[in-house]
């Protein structure tokens, strides 16, 4: 195999990078009208695991990082799940079958007040898994010189593993923080993060903070 010297492991260049945050929106939490209609228990028992993560690790770490990437001037977006239309007709076929109807003007389809938007920070509406397949990102990150991205959020294993793929295939530098990020089960995650090491940087939140304060602003 040839060697080409090139390495994923870069640590980030501030004017280059975005922080992306996946769908952490008041659809996919405790009173989202993901678990519409479920009893509590039922809720607790499928997905307490996931609220309990997400509340006492992800969503602090992602704080952490909102105000790290802001403090350094790197690029802060998120993704949320939505459609475009009242009805969900614009949603994708899988989206349709799965049933995760969220209407862009609805409560469902905003970030979460713990982790929301400051400024004119982008929100992109998604109607697949992959936000590089159902928005412009591609489009909005060339514009914006944008090489590297910081990836967190949710689900580990599906919207965020996703969006670390298929960065990586149109030739981003990704690093994706493990302990910023949350699926509905520890196997799920870790086998997620087992599954995509090979394509991106795997690093703690902790270690991120560190290597983001010390990097150059120019």
């Amino acid at each position: 195999m040839k060697n080409f010297g090139l390495n994923r492991n870069i640590p980030v260049l501030p004017r280059q990078t975005a922080l992306l945050i996946i769908d952490v929106q008041n659809y996919t939490m405790e009173a989202g009208g993901e678990y519409a209609g479920m009893e509590p228990a039922e809720v607790e028992r499928k997905y307490g695991y996931f609220f309990r993560e997400m509340r006492g690790r992800a969503i602090p770490n992602i704080q952490r990082l909102l105000t790290c990437c802001r403090g350094k001037g790197i690029e802060v977006m998120y993704t949320v799940i939505a459609s475009l239309t009242e009805d969900g007709r614009d949603l994708s076929l899988d989206y349709k079958i799965s049933g995760m109807f969220c209407p862009k003007s609805s409560h469902d389809a905003q970030v979460m007040e713990e982790v929301a938007p400051l400024g004119d920070e982008i929100v992109l509406t998604k109607t697949s898994s992959s936000v590089f397949i159902s928005t412009n990102i591609h489009y909005i990150l060339g514009n914006m010189e944008k090489k590297q991205l910081i990836i967190a959020g949710a689900l580990t294993d599906q919207c965020v593993d996703s969006a670390v793929r298929d960065a990586c295939d149109l030739g981003y530098l990704v690093t994706l923080v493990t302990d910023a990020c949350a699926t509905q089960s520890r196997v799920r995650h870790e086998n997620s993060l087992a599954n995509n090491a090979g394509y991106c940087r795997q690093i703690t939140t902790e270690a991120l903070l560190a290597e983001i304060a010390a990097a150059q602003l120019g």
